[in-house]
């Protein structure tokens, strides 16, 4: 059975393990802080925090309890409203307040506790990270300057506690209730038969797609979650080649220093992939599986020229992430398979990575394009190429004939300009909500472009890009 620390409560919710945790805490615990909202991750009134060990430490993030089925809080700490709240305000609290941060209230609660928690984790404190922490919560009333300057507030209050994680210091301070400093060992008390088997057939990693398109299925159905597998979640380079466990989620995959390593841009092109809880919760794996043609990280590894292990009883197989995907949302799985891993060869020196996209908003948003290229140089000429963008077909695409054209070719805006007439024999978008065909043949373009202009500014520029068009 299914079972966690709600607040300062042991519960074992005797409950379908796909029902929302959103839904537990306030129809199932009566606990009315959470609020609805959108249901679909973005507008973040629901957030909650979520403890859980890892490698012996007691780690917090945030996430949207409207896409969190009861399966993936086993073993957890989740946190709502009523268990940060103490006999007064606590600093969060009191700096909105006092900042005027609250107007209507319906959005408070997510601001308060995505607060929280970046007081308690262990990011720099300073006002990048402040603001990024709220990312994920929209308000409807006051705007947003009341609430960067509630922030700042934060920020220059959270330079006082130690690096280490220290609840003690949390809850001197008046951040935490007293309980949190009990709340390691009691998940540390969760016995190894108290652990759940899993033993459905429905694997679910984040739920960040599936309770947005299916969530009345979803609550009906028996789930086997990988997201509490940390087994799958591990990121490790060996002979050559750097292999990421299958429910490693998009923030596992920033963080991690070995991928900052690989990729020094790491941080700003995740920020473009949507909002700080929903990296929080979803995972790569599920990313591939859920084949969406403008899926960020699919793009994002298409252009490593990725590999994915699938694995079904005790068989394994490979396949090429590019020759994955069929048709639209048709993929090369078998019935009973699952994506046990992904890996890509570790670029060499002579390698760099950029990775683009366009949207509607600047951030939190689908793509209406993305793209994305690892490119490999002698001097100033190309001795190779991986491409992919989405938005462009009816699956993620692998731009395999530009990628194979720009080899051995010069960095001048005329190789540029020859191959972005080629890109767009490649691709056959369509006109819908994100924008018309020729836009995104021409946001293709630009994109294509971008990644040029930010690695090799000496070698290409606008003006010379529009010189070699107009010729």
């Amino acid at each position: 059975m299914t079972q966690f620390i709600l607040n300062n409560q042991q519960v074992q919710p005797n409950l379908p393990a796909g029902t929302t945790i959103l839904d537990f805490i306030r129809y199932h615990k009566h606990l009315k802080g959470t609020k609805i909202g959108c249901r679909e991750g973005d507008c973040g009134a629901c957030t909650v925090l979520v403890g859980e060990l890892v490698d012996g430490e007691l780690l917090y993030q945030s996430m949207t309890s409207c896409l969190m089925p009861l399966e993936n809080a086993h073993g957890k700490h989740i946190v709502s409203v009523e268990g940060i709240n103490q006999e007064s305000l606590s600093p969060v609290q009191q700096a909105i307040v006092e900042e005027g941060g609250t107007q209507c209230g319906f959005c408070t609660i997510g601001f308060v506790m995505s607060l929280t928690g970046f007081a308690m984790n262990s990011e720099t404190a300073n006002q990048d990270n402040a603001i990024a922490s709220i990312d994920g919560n929209i308000c409807r009333c006051t705007g947003y300057k009341s609430l960067e300057r509630a922030a700042a507030r934060i920020c220059d209050m959270k330079k006082g506690k130690p690096e280490a994680a220290d609840f003690n210091w949390l809850v001197q301070e008046g951040f935490l209730p007293e309980y949190f400093k009990d709340i390691k060992s009691r998940l540390e008390a969760f016995s190894d038969k108290e652990k759940k088997e899993m033993t459905a057939k429905k694997i679910v990693g984040g739920g960040t797609d599936l309770y947005v398109q299916r969530p009345e299925e979803m609550v009906k159905t028996e789930l086997h979650s990988v997201l509490n597998e940390r087994g799958m979640r591990t990121i490790s380079e060996r002979e050559g080649h750097v292999y990421i466990g299958a429910a490693a989620t998009a923030e596992d995959v920033r963080s991690n220093p070995l991928m900052q390593k690989i990729f020094p841009n790491l941080r700003e092109h995740m920020k473009l992939v949507s909002s700080t809880p929903i990296r929080n919760m979803a995972t790569i794996g599920g990313n591939f599986v859920n084949a969406s043609p403008i899926g960020d990280m699919t793009i994002f590894f298409l252009a490593l020229d990725a590999t994915l292990l699938l694995t079904k009883d005790d068989n394994s197989r490979i396949v090429k992430l590019r020759h994955f995907y069929k048709g639209y949302k048709e993929l090369d799985l078998a019935e009973g398979e699952q994506v046990e891993q992904v890996y890509f060869k570790m670029p060499p020196a002579n390698a760099a990575f950029n990775f683009e996209k366009v949207c509607k908003r600047t951030h939190l948003d689908i793509a209406s394009v993305n793209c994305a290229m690892l490119i490999f140089t002698k001097g100033d000429v190309i001795s190779g190429a991986h491409l992919a963008a989405g938005g462009l077909a009816a699956t993620p695409k692998y731009l395999g004939q530009t990628a194979l054209f720009l080899a051995g070719k010069q960095i001048n805006s005329e190789t540029l300009f020859a191959a972005s007439q080629l890109i767009q024999t490649e691709v056959s978008p369509i006109s819908d909500a994100r924008g018309s065909a020729e836009y995104k043949r021409l946001l293709l373009r630009q994109l294509f472009y971008a990644h040029f202009l930010k690695l090799f500014p000496g070698s290409v520029s606008l003006a010379s890009l529009t010189q070699a068009k107009n010729a």
